[in-house]
């Protein structure tokens, strides 16, 4: 994408209703929507995140799918969500909000108990060991989920990535967490759940074309 491109992007997403985009000290400082998420949507529906969300595909049909549900992408990269965001407009779904910002910082977004679910939908996985700070199932990753999650919250992580498919499971085992369901493959078992495999991304679409299998963990953090 060129840098014209972009710019226009971050102009809209300025623009749009439905994109919150506070600096790095607002969010530090005491972030406004914190604990209030419920009076920006005008509802108590649950609420639910989509953690690297990218271009917002699996925030957007999930929404349309579950009206009585809000939904959250968050990522750093606005001009990335500006196409959800834009097609959230368009397509007047009053349940989908774009948050810029560091997913380091979710437990200074969203208070105690106030998110029923996080879906984090192929992450980069960081391979080298030197990168496991920035895994977003390692420790730390879980315990602010866990922080701001509802005490049954359920996390979801779907992933090309055997390697970060493998490091979360052994990780979830190690430290006692609940696993609801785990695949290495859910397109070739018939028992995957509906949500898991009734969306799919761009990229996901092109993994599959490619033949390269897609891995899903339900789980729940437990402590």
């Amino acid at each position: 994408m060129g840098s014209k491109n972009k710019l226009k992007r971050f102009r809209e997403n300025e623009t749009f209703s439905n994109v919150i985009q506070p600096t790095r000290k607002e969010v530090i400082d005491g972030f406004s929507l914190k604990g209030k998420w419920q009076s920006h949507f005008g509802n108590n529906h649950p609420i639910i995140l989509e953690l690297g969300c990218g271009k917002g595909e699996y925030t957007i049909d999930l929404a349309r799918k579950n009206p009585n549900i809000n939904y959250i992408g968050i990522d750093i990269k606005g001009a990335r969500f500006w196409r959800g965001a834009k097609t959230a407009l368009e397509e007047n779904l009053t349940n989908v909000a774009f948050l810029r910002t560091q997913i380091e910082l979710i437990d200074l977004l969203f208070n105690e108990n106030e998110v029923t679910e996080i879906w984090i939908t192929f992450p980069d996985p960081q391979i080298k060991y030197t990168r496991t700070k920035h895994r977003l199932t390692n420790a730390e990753f879980l315990k602010k989920y866990h922080h701001i999650l509802t005490p049954n919250g359920i996390v979801n992580l779907k992933t090309d990535s055997e390697f970060m498919h493998g490091y979360t499971l052994g990780l979830l085992h190690g430290e006692g967490h609940e696993i609801l369901y785990a695949h290495h493959d859910i397109y070739k078992n018939f028992h995957s759940p509906e949500e898991v495999i009734s969306t799919q991304t761009f990229y996901e679409s092109q993994y599959l074309e490619k033949g390269k299998p897609i891995t899903y963990i339900k789980f729940r953090i437990r402590y």
